[in-house]
């Protein structure tokens, strides 16, 4: 059973079955979703997947996350692969919180990707 969560944490998701070019596979994820909402119980959940991938292409897209806690390696905030997933998907966790620093950029990426600049 998943404990509580909280915006900003970075959990273990099974992101499998995946499509075409949808992210899968088990991997950490960051949770956007507001405490609010986490707390009154929603199935679901707003993720971000982490990747330890660089691509130079994508990065206005991709938010960098230094190693820290439980979080082993340097990672990357994929802003264009949003997932709303089930509370099932959610396994080890958190591995690691974000900073508030890093969580601005990571908002700043998305609102770029919804065209809300």
């Amino acid at each position: 059973m998943v404990g509580m969560m909280r915006r900003g944490e970075i959990w273990i998701a099974n992101l499998n079955p995946n499509k075409g070019g949808e992210i899968g596979k088990l991997r950490p994820v960051l949770i956007l979703q507001d405490d609010a909402m986490i707390a009154s119980g929603l199935p679901t959940f707003l993720i971000a997947p982490l990747t330890s991938q660089f691509r130079p292409a994508l990065a206005p897209l991709r938010i960098p996350i230094t190693p820290r806690d439980r979080l082993k390696s340097a990672s990357y905030v994929m802003a264009e692969q949003l997932h709303a997933i089930d509370r099932s998907r959610f396994g080890e966790g958190p591995l690691a919180t974000v900073s508030a620093e890093e969580m601005a950029a990571v908002e700043k990426s998305l609102r770029g990707v919804m065209g809300l600049w």
